[in-house]
């Protein structure tokens, strides 16, 4: 059993400060599981606390069915993978490999077909007999994979692993990860793993759940697509997704049999009916509205006559202050009224919008988000 449990794991350190609020949280057994979160959110700290490297104050953690709070880190059954790789300068690769094992008394030839077998897998056999000075950062943190996978721990523990590598190694090396979670489960090892990033783009597509963070308190734990599609709260609306969801203060209004989104500034969408419904009670009350960047779209020229007075079709002038050309995509970033949003948009060369331009844009609140404007916690999920 590889499962890893936190119960109400509190961290608070000697001046009093309190880094981590009673956490719980299960990892099951060949999970990968992902710690996101802005910086100074204790996704490090709870990291550490589970890898025996940081005390932890109050609660209990449990790695297979065995409470490890007292144990040193060797005894945990883990093997960690840092951010600077933490590799023996004056050892070849495969010294480095085998040093470990060779704490642990294993016999030659075991050391040996592990680590040709890790090697063989993260394709580093040419590397074996390397200092880590004469290497790349990319090889560099293989060989501190291929370090914990020959250790066949039960949980792999990630701190930002790929923080010091350039655009291209991060993807490159972000794939092996994946390709070593797959194969170690598909070898029938244990393949638990807790990953450690304040990159979205590097959770949204390792974890197979993700915990969102924040100020040591769990915001958040699902799968990437249900963070993105029904985010718990407002919080986790801004902080998955990439550009940001658009966050604005409005008040919730009816007119007749419509429910309206009404902005600050004169400003108004209409709610889908289903929506609606669920925030009946909310009539007359600010809320906080999100819509992805995505869901706001230029409406193309010529398409828009005189029944754009309607609401229902939840058109709006904005203004376009800066175009990101993204290749395929564009942002757009906008005002409307005294709002700053920003519309993610396929490129289209037969429309070619310009900074300093006015345009029609068109909400599609069927993708709309709704939150309660003390607690924050959504209203339409």
């Amino acid at each position: 059993m590889a499962e890893v449990i936190l119960r109400q794991v509190e961290k608070v350190y000697p001046n009093g400060f309190k880094a981590v609020h009673g956490i719980d949280l299960t990892i099951n057994e060949g999970e990968f599981m992902v710690f996101v979160g802005p910086s100074g959110c204790a996704k490090s700290t709870t990291l550490r606390m589970i890898a025996g490297l940081e005390e932890i104050s109050n609660g209990e953690i449990m790695i297979g069915n065995k409470c490890v709070n007292n144990l040193p880190p060797k005894d945990r059954g883990i093997s960690m993978v840092f951010q600077n790789y933490a590799l023996y300068p004056h050892m070849s690769v495969y010294e480095n490999m085998a040093f470990g094992l060779k704490q642990q008394k294993i016999n030659k030839r075991e050391i040996e077909r592990r680590i040709s077998d890790a090697a063989e897998t993260l394709e580093i056999t040419h590397l074996l007999d390397s200092k880590p000075g004469e290497m790349s950062g990319g090889q560099r943190q293989r060989v501190a994979l291929g370090r914990a996978m020959v250790r066949k721990p039960d949980v792999f523990l990630f701190d930002e692993p790929l923080s010091n590598l350039d655009a291209k190694l991060r993807v490159a090396t972000r794939i092996s990860i994946a390709q070593l979670h797959q194969d170690l489960k598909a070898e029938g090892q244990n393949a638990t793993m807790i990953y450690v990033t304040h990159d979205q783009v590097e959770a949204m597509t390792l974890g197979d759940r993700i915990c969102v963070l924040d100020q040591g308190k769990i915001m958040q734990v699902d799968t990437p697509m249900n963070l993105y599609q029904y985010p718990a709260n407002k919080f986790v609306a801004g902080f998955i997704g990439s550009p940001a969801m658009n966050l604005i203060r409005a008040t919730l209004i009816q007119e007749n049999t419509l429910t309206y989104i009404q902005l600050d500034k004169g400003s108004r969408f209409v709610l889908p009916a289903g929506k609606a419904e669920k925030v009946a009670h909310k009539i007359g009350q600010p809320v906080w509205f999100g819509l992805r960047p995505e869901h706001i779209s230029v409406v193309a020229k010529g398409s828009v006559d005189d029944a754009t007075s309607e609401p229902q079709q939840n058109i709006e002038l904005a203004y376009i202050k800066v175009v990101e050309s993204m290749g395929n995509e564009v942002y757009l970033y906008c005002v409307l009224g005294q709002e700053q949003i920003i519309s993610r948009c396929h490129f289209d060369p037969k429309n070619n919008i310009q900074h300093s331009e006015s345009h029609y844009m068109h909400f599609d609140m069927a993708h709309c988000h709704l939150f309660d404007i003390d607690s924050e916690l959504a209203l339409l999920n």
